[in-house]
């Protein structure tokens, strides 16, 4: 079964021409974080694969118009653009002991703001409550080249770490003046500087010393640009339900095993797996634009253009494998488009184990699973 997977030490051969990056050493592009292995059999667990295919086509044997199917596809995809995707970050300290952070990249509802927070918090030994963002407004932001490409975790996250380590270095050397200690002893940690002595100093305090008495404002920004762009990975698993008198398909369970490094937080991973999801089952199943012969758009609207209902969706169901990826912030890699790649295959291989007939043109509609099964008939 895995003979031919991708492992963890491969060259990625494929991604520098993509990218048309002729300058790059192959090191920049070995796969140093890969968790599909994991994917693949913590998914095959949780589905029953080999029972449950069993089970569907026992199911069929007895069901002469409605058959089941279970499929799977293995997916994976990029962490931005290498050598493109270039984000900025600025950190700077109040004399409240909070932060305020200034970051190009905008939320578009992925819940960049929250997890940019947490790499600075992480960082900087404060909760996230004391980190203040200020994102994607121009005027007082630094530059960021867009929020796309699964680039915000990786790219921009780690613009906001390493800016975030410029500030705690500055925040030691201070305190060890205050402490006397040498700053390699000390440490960040619950909103105070800690020394391996036992001393210990509250960050508010630090802030007042660089401001009031030394006069210096604690403050950086720096700058992160990857060389490569690491893949996470996953295997999404469907059981679908076709009716081969009307060709219609019905998802009734999709499941998502997904590598991503290290997860900074889970529920958000969770939301943007689930709305890939979706995305992909309406690539699969429904949503095509249909145009005439001179180019007008014939579906203008979702009157005829048909995305996922909330009603109409399966039970999705997303595990998170935890790894880790060396380039990435704390281990981190991209998780908001990946899920979107697995739907269309999987629910044709489903197809396939239902029916016996395979389709490899999107959407699955109805009149193609017709035609296909009259064609199989013939």
């Amino acid at each position: 079964l895995f003979r031919s997977i991708v492992r963890e030490g491969d060259v990625d051969r494929l991604s520098p021409l993509v990218y048309e990056l002729k300058s790059e050493t192959a090191n920049d592009w070995v796969i140093r974080g890969n968790g599909l292995e994991q994917c693949i059999l913590k998914g095959a667990e949780l589905i029953r694969w080999k029972e449950r295919r069993r089970e569907l086509e026992e199911w069929n044997e007895k069901n002469p118009r409605l058959k089941r199917g279970l499929g799977m596809a293995c997916l994976s995809q990029g962490s931005g653009v290498a050598g493109v995707d270039k984000a900025s970050a600025t950190i700077k300290l109040n004399e409240d002991g909070s932060f305020n952070l200034f970051v190009g990249a905008a939320d578009l509802g992925t819940g960049a703001d929250t997890v940019l927070a947490q790499i600075a918090a992480e960082t900087l030994g404060v909760g996230v409550e004391e980190i203040i963002v200020y994102s994607g407004d121009t005027d007082i932001c630094p530059f960021d080249s867009g929020a796309y490409a699964s680039s915000t975790t990786y790219v921009s996250g780690e613009a906001v770490r390493k800016a975030a380590e410029m500030v705690r270095g500055m925040i030691l050397e201070v305190a060890g003046r205050m402490l006397a200690e040498d700053p390699k002893n000390l440490r960040c940690e619950d909103k105070k500087i800690l020394s391996d002595s036992g001393k210990e100093i509250p960050l508010e305090e630090v802030a007042i010393q660089a401001f009031y008495r030394e006069k210096f404002q604690i403050e950086a920004t720096a700058s992160h640009c990857s060389p490569a762009s690491p893949p996470p990975f996953a295997a999404q698993f469907v059981e679908i339900e076709v009716d081969t008198e009307t060709g219609k398909i019905e998802v009734r369970r999709f499941l998502s095993v997904v590598d991503a490094g290290t997860i900074i937080n889970p529920k958000l991973a969770e939301g943007q797996v689930e709305g890939a999801v979706v995305m992909g089952l309406g690539f699969a199943l429904t949503e095509e634009m249909e145009f005439d012969e001179q180019g007008r758009l014939l579906n203008p609207s979702f009157r005829d253009y048909h995305i996922p209902r909330a009603d109409e969706l399966p039970r999705l169901e997303t595990v998170l494998i935890e790894g880790y990826e060396p380039r990435g912030p704390f281990g981190a890699k991209a998780i908001g488009e990946v899920a979107v790649n697995g739907p269309a295959p999987a629910v044709a291989n489903a197809l396939f184990h239902a029916t016996g007939v395979r389709i490899r043109s999107l959407p699955i509609t109805p009149e193609k699973v017709l035609r296909a099964l009259a064609l199989g008939k013939a």
